[in-house]
């Protein structure tokens, strides 16, 4: 995902990714929690959030109505999925509670997000990671935790300092690896089984400077998931290959969600949500 104000394995040869991109277009459905259960963390991403540009605000009153790659991945797999990720959360936020968010429990400025508005897709109170630790504590037959983080803490610091994140931008990635280090650490404190973390996609890999700033971050991620025995699940080369064919313009390929005035959103159409559930599979292979 590109930096702009809104809101380690690596993937294989093109072959590697035609063959997962297969396996899960045409495995048959298979019945829920037939193989244990996954546990989704993460921000708007994670959530499979629409913008309200191209969504009735009635759809917000039911989580259902958002189904992204951990949906998808959890229903090939026949994985009984409990998605608690929440839409704005940052590396701080998930952590600790009362930290700043980018519209999960706060917002810059307000103390009104996502979650204080709408349902997630489960219930809890306290800290997405709070909410982790329980579950894995409670449900040792967990096959895989997944986790996307990271973006809004970069969107805070856009909309946070003079120079929109360009002098902060290597302070932010620091205090974002420690927090991020912080998370992955409860986790494994908990569970030793599959952890991945899926990295962010560029919105326009014609970009030089927004490409550069997303390998940056998902760098972070990559390192952090090293540190604690995860795997990346390789969304930026995902969504590459698939912009191919539009010069690598994820927009024009259909992968992000187009807007009612022209160009796209951050966030993927349910395309863009099945190349990150293909990165998904590569990773927990």
């Amino acid at each position: 995902m590109g930096f702009r104000s809104r809101t380690f394995r690596r993937i294989p040869a093109a072959a590697a990714v035609v063959l997962a991109l297969t396996s899960l277009t045409t495995a048959p459905a298979e019945a829920a929690g037939q193989h244990g259960r996954y546990l989704a963390l993460g921000d708007s991403v994670a959530f499979g959030y629409r913008p309200g540009a191209v969504t009735p605000r009635s759809d917000y009153l039911n989580a259902a109505n958002f189904r992204g790659y951990a949906e998808k991945y959890a229903s090939l797999r026949g994985l009984r999925l409990a998605n608690a990720s929440c839409p704005g959360e940052t590396t701080a936020s998930m952590l600790t509670a009362g930290a700043q968010s980018n519209g999960c429990e706060n917002s810059l400025g307000s103390p009104v997000g996502y979650r204080t508005s709408f349902p997630l897709h489960v219930r809890y109170s306290g800290t997405q990671l709070d909410y982790a630790v329980a579950y894995l504590r409670a449900h040792p037959d967990t096959r895989l935790v997944s986790l996307t983080v990271g973006a809004n803490d970069l969107f805070l610091c856009q909309n946070t300092t003079p120079d929109h994140c360009t002098s902060s931008f290597p302070a932010a990635l620091q205090q974002l690896e420690r927090n991020l280090a912080g998370v992955l650490g409860a986790l494994r404190a908990q569970y030793r089984g599959p952890l991945v973390l899926v990295s962010y996609y560029s919105l326009d890999y014609r970009d030089p400077v927004q490409v550069s700033q997303v390998k940056a971050l998902d760098s972070v991620l990559g390192r952090v998931a090293r540190r604690y025995h995860g795997a990346i699940a390789d969304g930026f080369t995902a969504f590459r290959w698939a912009s191919l064919r539009s010069g690598g313009d994820p927009c024009a390929a259909g992968l992000l969600i187009a807007l009612p005035g022209g160009g796209c959103d951050v966030h993927p159409t349910a395309a863009g949500h099945r190349v990150l559930a293909t990165a998904l599979a590569v990773a927990a292979h």
